[in-house]
């Protein structure tokens, strides 16, 4: 499936960003007077293949939840409970994702994809159903958490690979049932601190300026995370070259599936739209595996954690909005998401100079 999907990803459509950049010439405003949404809308018909791009809608969030063995060095003060309530959260529509998705009127999908504790719900079963009133629950834990990234790797290649194949599973649903948009979400207590590994090994900076204090550490806990993420990479020595092999060290079962994730809606010319630190860092093993599949995506915000405009600027992203949010869930996304409509509707519905009978200069 992996070897198949990556094959599926194609550079964007030149032809197709030619036309959006001359319709934009043409729109009945300045040229280049709606700065970034322009140069988005033309990455967006890139990707498509033709102009102008479909609308970015029926809109699906996809969260994906794991735990951590590192939680037992004390990276994070949350109980690893947290992960499974919080999808119980998720589900009976109590969290902050889920009032932003009611906003957009956009359906969550939650993947159990390595939650450690027993899960206190049934999930769904059957096709996906993009119901924005009814989160959706999918089972498929690999396993029960990663194990410790400091005594081993977090994960064996086989069970990152599984991972990804979820991710890949997950955004071909999602894609069939008409989604024309995917939002990365993400749940996972203490999973900033795989995530600083895996951006600090894609990148090659220091760990220092790729670890960030999660959910608000102190100065002693958070110099601890440091050196923790700092050992982890000393241990593995992952090569970049090796996406796999750099999930399987030091990643989370989560940051795995949204890579796979990426990699499914890269395949299918589908944009996906990236939350915060947890989903960059994930993207980042998705350009290792296809360096094609960053035409797909788009940078929702600037998470607060360094290591995600680290991984930005790693990627070439610039993200739409900045407004120095730390929550994960897909909340900053689905804040995003309107701006990404905006550059898309401005192709289908703005008049040209000639159509409105507006002189040009």
């Amino acid at each position: 499936m992996l070897e198949t999907t990556i094959a599926a990803i194609r550079e964007p459509d030149e032809a197709a960003m030619a036309a959006a950049r001359e319709l934009h010439g043409r729109l009945t405003k300045p040229a280049g007077s709606l700065g970034a949404l322009e140069e988005l809308s033309v990455r967006l018909a890139g990707l498509a293949g033709v102009c102008p791009p479909p609308l970015p809608e029926p809109v699906a969030v996809a969260i994906f939840a794991g735990d951590h063995g590192v939680h037992a060095q004390r990276v994070s003060p949350w109980p690893q409970e947290v992960t499974a309530q919080m999808i119980g959260n998720f589900l009976a529509g109590g969290a902050v994702v889920n009032a932003f998705a009611r906003q957009a009127g956009a359906s969550v999908t939650v993947v159990d994809v390595g939650v450690a504790a027993p899960l206190a719900v049934g999930a769904e079963t059957g096709a996906a159903v993009l119901d924005p009133s009814t989160p959706r629950l999918v089972v498929a834990p690999v396993r029960r958490g990663t194990r410790d990234l400091t005594v081993t790797a977090a994960l064996t290649r086989d069970e990152a690979l599984a991972a990804v194949r979820t991710g890949i599973r997950i955004a071909d649903e999602l894609v069939d049932a008409g989604a024309g948009i995917l939002l990365t979400g993400d749940m996972g207590i203490a999973n900033t601190t795989p995530a600083a590994a895996l951006i600090a090994a894609f990148t090659g900076v220091d760990p220092l300026d790729a670890t960030g204090r999660g959910t608000g550490i102190d100065d002693p806990t958070y110099a601890h995370k440091v050196a923790v993420v700092r050992a982890a990479l000393a241990r593995h020595t992952p090569d970049p070259a090796d996406p796999l092999g750099v999930l399987a060290a030091v990643g989370g079962l989560e940051h795995a599936a949204l890579a796979g994730l990426i990699l499914g809606a890269a395949a299918r010319r589908t944009p996906v739209l990236l939350d915060g630190v947890i989903a960059v860092s994930a993207a980042l093993a998705a350009t290792a595996f296809a360096p094609a599949a960053v035409g797909a995506m788009v940078a929702g915000h600037r998470s607060a954690e360094p290591g995600a405009t680290v991984a930005l600027r790693h990627l070439g992203l610039d993200p739409l909005i900045d407004l120095g949010l730390r929550l994960g869930e897909g909340t900053g996304a689905l804040l995003a998401l309107p701006v990404v409509t905006g550059a898309v509707r401005v192709l289908h519905e703005v008049a040209t100079f000639d159509s409105a009978g507006v002189a040009e200069k």
